[in-house]
């Protein structure tokens, strides 16, 4: 599917996508539903019947563990997104800070700086090679990037080169002392910014919720149609389907929140927002060629 790989805005999955999304696990809930009616009705296996109330605790513990850890996984997505609203504003007030008390060349530069900051660390956070991204290239000279390209963090890097030229300015006496501290506090911000998505990256969601919801929602899917059979017959399959399904997609919807800046269902549109970003710098410059602003296609995917 399309939206496999994107951002979803206004994109409304079909319950057969979903179904085809979670087909192995779909086929697991209907064979098993298959064979339990089967074995009650051709076999004469009338008495394995499974008592529904065990079947009921069981589902209703299934249903605290999953939305726990979807609510603990949309934490992480709703902290990546307030992180990137933090990097856009302090961002846009870094340009602004820039335009009004910097030099017109060494404003420029930084805010050239500062575009292909917040472009790399997209290219960082995505797992993509920022050294081929048209954007940072764009954005950097071919010492730059051989340069920052041997860095461990080659986007602190970037701040870092940054300071340098505000550092620099003041020193000369073109950048006044109170001026500096307040534009290095904006660094520090986004600095502060970058850090939190690192710790947001690199600390996975621990493996064994993972583990025990998919194993727990597996075990009712297959007991449960034993549980059922003898009242609902055939139509025994698709209650089956339908509540193990609504549990395997409601655990699988806390997988794909857990990394906020994924290039999967719902991942941040961090692209649409690193070119916000450099629109609102070049055009504190006083620039008129500029992107336009990114916006869902018609499919109301935005990247």
């Amino acid at each position: 599917m399309l939206a496999s790989l994107l951002m979803m805005v206004s994109y409304r999955p079909s319950v057969l996508s979903l179904l085809a999304w979670q087909w192995k696990r779909a086929l697991v809930f209907v064979a098993a539903a298959i064979v339990a009616q089967t074995l009650h009705e051709y076999v004469g296996w009338s008495h394995l019947v499974v008592p529904t109330l065990p079947l009921a605790v069981t589902g209703g513990a299934i249903g605290i563990f999953v939305s726990f850890r979807t609510n603990s996984c949309y934490a992480r997505w709703w902290e990546g997104r307030q992180l990137w609203g933090r990097l856009v504003n302090a961002s846009r007030h870094f340009g602004s800070q820039v335009a009004t008390s910097v030099p017109a060349a060494e404003a420029k530069e930084l805010v050239r700086l500062q575009i292909a900051y917040v472009h790399l660390l997209r290219c960082v956070l995505r797992e993509q090679d920022p050294w081929t991204d048209e954007n940072v290239v764009g954005a950097t000279t071919e010492l730059e990037r051989a340069t920052w390209k041997g860095d461990r963090n080659p986007a602190s890097a970037i701040l870092h080169r940054e300071r340098e030229i505000l550092v620099s300015l003041a020193n000369a006496g073109t950048l006044p002392e109170l001026r500096l501290l307040a534009m290095d506090q904006t660094l520090a911000t986004l600095l502060d910014v970058q850090g939190g998505c690192e710790r947001i990256k690199r600390t996975p969601f621990p493996r064994g919720y993972a583990f025990i919801s998919d194993r727990l929602i597996l075990a009712l899917g297959m007991l449960l149609p034993f549980g059922m059979v003898k009242d609902l017959d055939w139509v025994t399959i698709p209650i089956n389907l339908l509540v193990c399904g609504a549990f395997a997609l409601i655990s699988e919807a806390g997988r794909v929140l857990e990394d906020p800046f994924t290039m999967f269902y719902n991942g941040l549109p961090l692209s649409a927002l690193s070119t916000t970003i450099e629109v609102n710098l070049r055009q504190r410059l006083g620039e008129t060629d500029v992107p336009p602003l990114p916006g869902p296609d018609q499919n109301g995917i935005l990247m």
